[in-house]
C-alpha cells in the first residue's frame, strides 16, 4: 500500500490552513493598522482584563521579548495601558483601553468574516465537529506520552 503524500498529512494540512488564515487576517487587519499578533493581544485582553507580559506571550504563542515590543507599540497608540501588579510590583499588568476595545471590535468583524469564508464549505454540525476535533488534537499533544 502506498504511503499518502506528505501534502495530505494532517500536520501539513493544518500548517497550510494556518498559513493561509494568517495571511488573510494580516491583509484584513492592515487597513485597521494592526498585525495579527497585535490583534491577538487585544482579543486576549478583552477576555482577561489584566495580564502580565509573560502570560500574554504564552497565550499569543510568541516570545516575551516580542511581546514587549508589541505592547510598547500598542501602548504608544493608546490601545493598552500598563501598570504595576498590586502585589507583585515588578510585574506589569496590561489592560485594554476604551480605544483598544473599540478597535478590537472592528477587528473581530474582519476576522470573523475570514473564518466564515474558511468554513463556508462545512455545514453547521461539521463546523462544530471540526472545532471539537481540533480541540481534541491539541489535548492529545498536551498530554505526556505516558497518558496517551
Amino acid at each position: 500500500m502506498a504511503q499518502p503524500s506528505v501534502m495530505q498529512e494532517p500536520g501539513y494540512l493544518l500548517k497550510r490552513a494556518q498559513s493561509k488564515l494568517r495571511a488573510r487576517m494580516d491583509d484584513a487587519l492592515r487597513p485597521i493598522g494592526l498585525t495579527t499578533s497585535q490583534y491577538a493581544v487585544l482579543a486576549i485582553l478583552e477576555e482577561d482584563v489584566a495580564l502580565s507580559n509573560a502570560e500574554l506571550a504564552r497565550r499569543s504563542f510568541i516570545t516575551p521579548q516580542t511581546m514587549n515590543k508589541i505592547l510598547e507599540t500598542l501602548e504608544s497608540r493608546g490601545l493598552v495601558g500598563r501598570r504595576p501588579h498590586a502585589s507583585h510590583g515588578r510585574i506589569l499588568e496590561t489592560r485594554l483601553t476604551s480605544i483598544g476595545a473599540s478597535i478590537v471590535r472592528r477587528c473581530h468583524k474582519a476576522v470573523h468574516a475570514i473564518e466564515d469564508q474558511m468554513l463556508s464549505r462545512l455545514e453547521v454540525a461539521e463546523r462544530e465537529r471540526f472545532a471539537d476535533y481540533l480541540a481534541r488534537c491539541i489535548d492529545g499533544l498536551d498530554r505526556p506520552d505516558a497518558e496517551r
